[in-house]
């Protein structure tokens, strides 16, 4: 069977194994997801397998990357990224990502023991960061500039021209033609 018969009847497998498990998820036909642990708990991760053209002749990417992974310590994310490698190597030419989802559920505990259990661990860890002082120059760079105040003279003045809604009267800066004429006389034409 080529690589690509493989591919097919092991997606078609593992549809069917996962059918109706809300843990399991398919991105694309060669990217499934399986989450770990209980919803809403700081030692639940998402572990990712994508497949790539020559699988499974060769090891899957192993993904632990994504935004619902985010309060994961790094050590824990590279000691199952190095869990799922090594369980990979063993089944090369074979179907496995089934086989990699079910070593890391029998594995979850000793593979998450270095995870904090809660928020004020991470927040203890997080502290430990320093602001560097480009950042800080960064944000005095990026404030806004200042608004204009009016005075209540001038405040007065824009409420006068306009009406309570703030557009001005129909014909405010029309032109009085009869009194402009007045005002500026008959053109006196010149005799040459």
């Amino acid at each position: 069977m080529s690589d690509v018969e493989l591919q097919e009847e092991e997606r078609e497998v593992l549809l069917s194994i996962y059918d109706g498990d809300p843990a399991f998820k398919q991105l694309t036909p060669t990217t499934f997801q399986y989450k770990f642990g209980e919803e809403n708990d700081m030692k639940s991760f998402l572990l990712e397998i994508s497949w790539g053209t020559t699988y499974p002749s060769e090891r899957p990417v192993i993904n632990m990357d994504t935004f619902y992974n985010k309060h994961i310590v790094q050590d824990v994310k590279d000691r199952v990224v190095q869990h799922v490698e090594a369980e990979a190597d063993q089944w090369l030419g074979s179907a496995m990502t089934y086989t990699l989802f079910q070593s890391v559920q029998e594995h979850y505990n000793e593979l998450v023991s270095e995870q904090p259990d809660a928020t004020g661990d991470i927040n203890t860890q997080t502290s430990l960061l320093k602001i560097t002082e480009e950042n800080q120059q960064s944000e005095e760079t990026t404030k806004k500039p200042k608004k204009e105040h009016l005075t209540k003279a001038q405040k007065r003045r824009h409420w006068n021209k306009a009406d309570g809604k703030g557009d001005k009267p129909r014909g405010w800066d029309w032109v009085d033609i009869v009194k402009h004429l007045s005002q500026t006389g008959p053109k006196q034409e010149q005799e040459s």
